[in-house]
């Protein structure tokens, strides 16, 4: 897939951008909002066999996932290994907001890179931190704060049970700064319609094969940087 276009390389001062206040962490809760489709849609891309496969049902899951309609998604969403362009060592989750695309950063100067959906104005967060843990098919807990300016949450004040429509998805990656809990994830969403835009409450989401498939890359401790 190495023909496929690559985006233009990130500056170390963007890399190197400072950690956001962890005054505005509570912002976070990872819902999502509807975005907005453009009255003409474009026509579909013919998807290579290789990437239908990366991107296929996955009946062997707690809870079967279907296939993504990856047709539907601009091509250079799809996951595919590129060069690292980050400047980040490798073992690195590097989170490119403006650019929508996660890497995992590996030996040789190569990474994978993933299409992702970002937190939307107000909901954003950056600078550098470490995935705490990760979990499959997890709870989703709505901070107070959300379910405030939501009242249709509290019905997971105290949980959302796991599942397909789970806010968080088949997995999620917890992001930490110290001991801190950021209230920022890492997770998985099948909304193909909110990869490449700003629709979320500050979480970074992946589709549910590109998730499944980032988890079983990442360790628990693994260093991040999201650069905004």
């Amino acid at each position: 897939m190495s023909n496929l276009t690559l985006v233009p390389s990130l500056t170390r001062r963007q890399l190197l951008a400072g950690a956001a206040s962890l005054g505005a962490l509570a912002l976070a809760g990872c819902a999502t909002t509807t975005p907005r489709l453009s009255a003409t849609m474009p026509a579909p891309v013919v998807v290579p066999p290789e990437v239908l496969a990366m991107y296929g049902p996955l009946p062997n899951e707690q809870f079967p996932v279907p296939a993504a309609p990856i047709a539907q998604l601009d091509p250079i969403y799809w996951r595919q290994e590129v060069v690292n362009i980050t400047g980040e060592a490798a073992g690195t989750v590097v989170v490119d907001t403006p650019n929508r695309f996660l890497y995992w950063t590996m030996p040789d100067g190569r990474a994978m890179r993933y299409g992702v959906g970002i937190g939307r104005d107000g909901f954003a967060w950056g600078g550098r931190a470490h995935i705490a843990y990760k979990r499959k098919w997890p709870t989703w807990t709505p901070p107070s704060e959300m379910v405030d300016r939501q009242p249709s949450l509290e019905i997971y004040r105290h949980g959302q049970p796991p599942g397909l429509d789970n806010a968080l998805g088949a997995r999620a990656l917890y992001i930490h700064q110290g001991n801190v809990d950021t209230l920022y994830r890492l997770h998985g969403n099948m909304d193909i319609n909110s990869i490449g835009k700003a629709v979320s409450s500050g979480c970074v989401r992946l589709l549910f094969q590109d998730v499944i498939d980032l988890y079983d890359r990442v360790p628990s401790g693994s260093p991040i940087v999201v650069i905004q």
